[in-house]
This record gives C-alpha cells, structure tokens and sequence, in this order.
C-alpha cells in the first residue's frame, strides 16, 4: 500500500541515476512553475547582492521545444543586469532541427564571437541544451563553457521523455539526428537539473564526470521552471562569473551550501 503511494516518485528518489519516463503525476505537477516564476520578486535583492557581476563576455541563450526568446526574456535580462553581453536565438519557435536550423545556430555563435572578440558561454534550455552541446563539439574553439537545463543529453528519448511525441510532431523527425550521447564536447560543461522534472527523466540530465564537467541538483524544481528558479540563476551566475581557463567545480559558498544537495549522482 505505502510502495503503491509513491510509486509516482519511484524514480525521483532513487540513489542510482534513473533515465526513466517521469510519471503523469510529475509532469502534472510542472504547473508549479508558475510558483518557481512568482518567487523571482522576493529572490531578486539576494540575487543581485549574491550573484557576482561577470567579465562581459557574449552569452547565447537557446530555448526549449515549441519555446521561443520570449521564454528566457526574464533570464537574459538578469545576465544582462550582471555585466553579460545575451543573446537570444533568434530563430522564433523550437520546433527541432529542421532544415537551417542548426546553420543558423553556428553563425549566431560565429558572429558573437567575432563581435565580441571573445569564446561564447552556450546557454540552453531543454532541447536547447542539446544543441548546445552539439555547437560546443562542432567549434570548441568559439565556446567558452556550455550549461544545460533540465536537457536530455542520455537515455532513449522513447522511453524517458513525455515530450518525445510533441517533438516527432513538431520536428517531422522519428529520431533525435546529428545528436551524440558519448559524453559532453571539450568544453567545460555544467548540467543542471531536477529530480522532480516532469517532461524529462531526470537521470538523463547527468553528465558523465570528469575535469571539465559538472551537475548540479535543484531541489523540487521543475522542467518547465528552471529558466525562472532562483538558485538556477544563481548557480548560472557563479558558472559563468569564473575567470576564463579558470573553470572549476560548483562549490556554492556560505547560506547557498544548505540550499543544494550536497552530492550528485555520478553515471
């Protein structure tokens, strides 16, 4: 009876990384995102004070699936806030990589970096941080570190995404092309995310460790709300504030240890 009770929770709470489908029930609960959104007012004077101000160095942030820029506004605008040079995609809705798309991805990173005259941190949300992972790999030479929000970068999407049919939908693709899951591309690579994610299971978000790669864990979050959680600003903000070729392991200081679990499971 008790097994029962949680077994919509089954794999949220298991010690081992899980690539399992999220619940009906957990992708029900994403509607407290709207709850993740609400609480930026109150987080916002901690964030400013907490959140150190950055190098200046371009920033390309990338949406998720059927999401447009309009959805990362509130997050670029935050970055912008702390000294970065943001930058939406640009290509209006996420629909998948069809034909053009991924193009038109390398020549936004391309001309930032040429306009900047300095390597690009790859933002991306979801869907978007796949394509993020795979721009880092096609020219590392123009990235200067790669972050991932809630992003299936393992797993079989079949099997552990409840987004895999709105995608073959909307992309008119039966498979995920030109994506590798043999681990993150030569950049220093931080993923983010959360048991609780209702549209992707969450142990498909864990990186592979090694020197330059980083998880991160934000407690009771959800997919559709990592874009407006506070510690996820703040964790991006302590990612993207390190001195260039300096790139080192997430050690959140002071009030913010007791606000991340303090290990992560490794694949």
């Amino acid at each position: 009876m008790l097994a029962s009770r949680f077994m919509p929770f089954r794999a949220a709470l298991s010690p081992t990384v899980n690539e399992e489908r999220p619940s009906l029930m957990l992708m029900w609960l994403e509607g407290r995102a709207t709850l993740e959104m609400a609480s930026l007012p109150l987080a916002l004077p901690a964030l400013l004070r907490y959140v150190p101000r950055g190098d200046g160095h371009p920033v390309l942030v990338l949406p998720g699936l059927l999401a447009d820029d309009a959805s990362t506004v509130p997050l670029r605008r935050f970055l912008s806030s702390r000294g970065y040079a943001v930058k939406g995609w640009g290509q209006g809705r996420n629909l998948g990589p069809r034909d053009g798309v991924i193009a038109q991805m390398q020549e936004t990173l391309a001309q930032m970096h040429a306009s900047e005259q300095r390597k690009v941190s790859i933002i991306g949300w979801s869907l978007g941080g796949v394509f993020a992972r795979e721009l880092a790999r096609q020219a590392p030479e123009l990235v200067r570190q790669v972050i991932t929000l809630g992003s299936p970068l393992y797993g079989e999407p079949e099997t552990s995404s409840n987004a895999w049919e709105v995608y073959k939908l909307v992309s008119g693709r039966t498979r995920v092309e030109g994506v590798r899951h043999d681990g993150a591309p030569p950049v220093p690579t931080t993923s983010i995310y959360t048991r609780m994610d209702g549209v992707v299971g969450w142990g498909c978000s864990v990186e592979r460790q090694s020197e330059l790669t980083d998880n991160i864990e934000i407690n009771s979050a959800t997919h559709t709300g990592l874009g407006v959680n506070p510690l996820v600003w703040y964790a991006l903000g302590d990612r993207l504030a390190q001195p260039e070729d300096e790139w080192t392991h997430f050690q959140p200081k002071g009030f913010a240890k007791l606000l991340f679990p303090f290990t992560a499971p490794q694949r």
